[in-house]
């Protein structure tokens, strides 16, 4: 069995301890980090390797970038940046082969305020992904991370405060169906398929968060190979009510042979 989860950090070094304490808890064999918010240089690798991970990123200063962690191996690199805009340098896509898995991080754009230039390039990127990802449907994949998309109405505990949220915007949800009809499993939904789940919870100004904003919008999807053996799924949830955590929770799913 693999164990396979994905945690947007929202900050590796300022939300470090959590990370660790987080990855000491648990028994992952392969993470995914999405928004980093720092350097390559300033990536926080000996802490990780401390932890019992080897890891490949693609950071970039203040904003975006993704990581891949391995633990007791190194993920071996397949790609970084998605293919068909040479002008893209945003932080954003990770691709990497372990225990005979492709595995791909995937920090989708925000696209807010929409509608408007940033949802224009919220939607470009989901297009080259959607692109993109035919190449891998015929492989061992598993292409995770935050995708910045609320699929459907169960996946919001409150459906109607998003209607004006590019997460929530008719043509995010289609990109994330257009990739649903290709092939590609939503992990989760193959083992909750009727149950709200929830991996994001806005911040509370009187501290801890607001429940009632729960959304799901890290999401694993798999490739038809994989599908049959998708043993659970769940959400890290414990770690949003933890001291100075990110404002997502890690999603994560078991892997049979």
């Amino acid at each position: 069995m693999i164990r396979i989860a994905t945690f947007n950090v929202n900050g590796v070094n300022g939300r470090l301890p959590v990370l660790l304490k987080w990855l000491g808890e648990t028994d992952y064999d392969i993470v995914c980090l999405q928004e980093l918010k720092t350097s390559d240089e300033k990536f926080p690798i000996e802490s990780i390797r401390d932890a019992g991970f080897g890891a490949i990123w693609h950071g970039q200063k203040s904003y975006n970038g993704v990581a891949i962690l391995a633990r007791g191996r190194y993920p071996v690199e397949r790609r970084r940046g998605l293919p068909g805009d040479p002008d893209d340098t945003h932080s954003r896509y990770l691709e990497a082969e372990i225990h005979g898995l492709v595995v791909g991080c995937i920090y989708l754009p925000n696209g807010n305020p929409a509608p408007g230039p940033k949802f224009d390039y919220k939607l470009r990127w989901f297009d080259r992904l959607v692109d993109y990802s035919q190449s891998l449907l015929g492989e061992r994949t598993v292409l995770c991370g935050d995708y910045n998309v609320v699929p459907t109405e169960i996946d919001a505990v409150v459906p109607r405060r998003w209607l004006g949220d590019a997460v929530f915007f008719p043509e995010s949800r289609n990109a994330y169906a257009r990739m649903l009809n290709l092939g590609w499993v939503d992990a989760m939904r193959r083992i909750h398929p009727g149950k709200g789940i929830y991996t994001y919870w806005n911040f509370s100004y009187r501290g801890g968060y607001d429940r009632s904003s729960g959304l799901r919008m890290d999401h694993l999807l798999v490739s038809p190979s994989i599908a049959e053996g998708i043993l659970a799924a769940g959400v890290d949830v414990d770690t949003r009510g933890w001291e100075k955590p990110s404002d997502h929770a890690p999603a994560w799913i078991d892997i049979g042979g």
